[in-house]
């Protein structure tokens, strides 16, 4: 009949081999790895892989009295090759923190600990001192079986000290990862040595470190996806900036010569604007985070008033902005304003009127642009190929922030962006 230690014990391995699989599998395949990083996970989960196979050939040993060089050779493969994991731990602590593991002294002592401990796991190999096996298949431990843990106990230690005095370096997820992949197993080590055998404990604990090494190869994989969608909002931001209208730039740049002859003061004036409108724009390319909207706000008055020197009183803007204290992602309102006018403008109908309004409510801030023109299909912001479906995929991306496009009462569009 089978104890429950026995069958933790097995449950522990099993666990162990097919979380050393997965892990080797995301090792080989995952895109958010280096050369360096795919190669250091494919060494470290086979070796554990290697780890979890000797532990199952140990239980099948222990079945048999008479196989005991195979319980042997089971027994010397899985110290060993779970003793390896620790200074590839050390190394790989290192190299997430930026330093250089082939000079560092924490590297030096620990690969010399793995030196003293295979030392030792060699010459228990001919000796009872450290551990022999009973008639039944059963090991006992001799006289110096604690010396042959104890390096394996220093190493973990100076590796978890290693990591408290790092814990600036690294970011939140690895600095977790380090911990549930070290003090479980230090714990375990530390039971194991001075208060009685529990390798049990130790397959558990072993099996958290593989958990742990595959979160943090798990987790770099969603972390690279989410800096390729931020990189495709910027891109869909550069392009929309480098795809201004063609007509507008030139009838802009017409009108500022026209009005050289007519009015100087006020050429100067749109020159500022339209200058003010590019610099606005092309800076724009260069955020990847929100803005504080007092400056999106800057940038859409310069933008109406190059449009309002060209159009002059069938163009009229009003500006109701009382609350600016929050941030937008950049390209948020000058693109509905284009939009508007865009839309709206029409120098055979009646003055386009439109209205920009901020107000401060309970689900955050809230900017309205209302226009009286001949009105916009809200069908239309839903095709991706257009400014304001992409305007709305980056608001939800970066602050969870939404935009409803409506019919004006009487006339026209109302576009409402909420930031919570």
């Amino acid at each position: 009949m089978i104890g429950w230690e026995d069958f933790l014990y097995s449950f522990a391995c099993g666990s162990m081999l097919m979380m050393s699989l997965v892990g080797l599998e995301s090792a080989v395949v995952a895109p958010s790895l280096n050369r360096w990083e795919k190669r250091f996970f494919v060494i470290f989960f086979s070796a554990l892989a290697l780890c979890s196979a000797a532990f199952f050939l140990e239980l099948v040993a222990y079945a048999r009295p008479e196989w005991e060089i195979l319980r042997t050779i089971a027994y010397f493969v899985q110290s060993l090759c779970s003793a390896v994991a620790f200074p590839m731990l050390a190394v790989y602590l290192l190299h997430c923190c930026g330093e250089s593991w082939q000079g560092s002294a924490l590297v030096r002592v620990v690969f010399a600990l793995l030196v003293v401990f295979l030392i030792l796991l060699s010459v228990a190999q001919f000796t009872t001192a450290f551990w022999y096996f009973e008639p039944d298949g059963q090991p006992r431990y001799g006289p110096a079986y604690n010396l042959l843990v104890a390096p394996l106990l220093v190493m973990q230690i100076l590796i978890l000290i290693g990591v408290i005095r790092r814990r600036d370096k690294l970011s939140r997820r690895l600095y977790r990862a380090f911990l549930i992949f070290i003090v479980p197993v230090t714990v375990a080590l530390s039971i194991h040595m001075f208060v009685a055998p529990v390798f049990a404990l130790i397959d558990v604990s072993l099996t958290l470190s593989v958990y742990a090494a595959y979160r943090i190869i798990e987790s770099d994989s969603i972390e690279q996806s989410l800096r390729q969608q931020r990189e495709i909002e910027r891109q869909r931001a550069s392009i929309a900036v480098l795809q201004m209208r063609p007509h507008f730039i030139y009838n802009t740049m017409t009108s500022i010569y026209h009005l050289c002859d007519q009015d100087p003061e006020l050429a100067k004036q749109v020159t500022m604007d339209f200058t003010s409108y590019l610099r606005k724009n092309f800076a724009a390319i260069a955020r990847e985070d929100a803005i504080p909207f007092a400056e999106e706000l800057e940038h859409a008055r310069a933008y109406l008033d190059v449009e309002q020197a060209q159009f002059e009183d069938d163009l009229l803007v009003c500006y109701d902005t009382p609350h600016v204290r929050f941030r937008v992602p950049p390209l948020t309102l000058q693109p509905i304003v284009e939009n508007a006018v865009k839309h709206g403008m029409d120098p055979d109908s009646a003055p386009l009127h439109i209205w920009v309004r901020t107000a401060e409510t309970a689900l955050g801030g809230e900017v309205v642009v209302e226009d009286d023109g001949p009105g916009f299909d809200p069908a239309i912001a839903d095709d991706p190929s257009t400014t304001l479906a992409n305007m709305r995929e980056r608001l939800d991306m970066m602050c969870g922030g939404r935009m409803d496009i409506t019919p004006r009462e009487g006339g026209g569009t109302v576009v409402k962006v909420t930031i919570p």
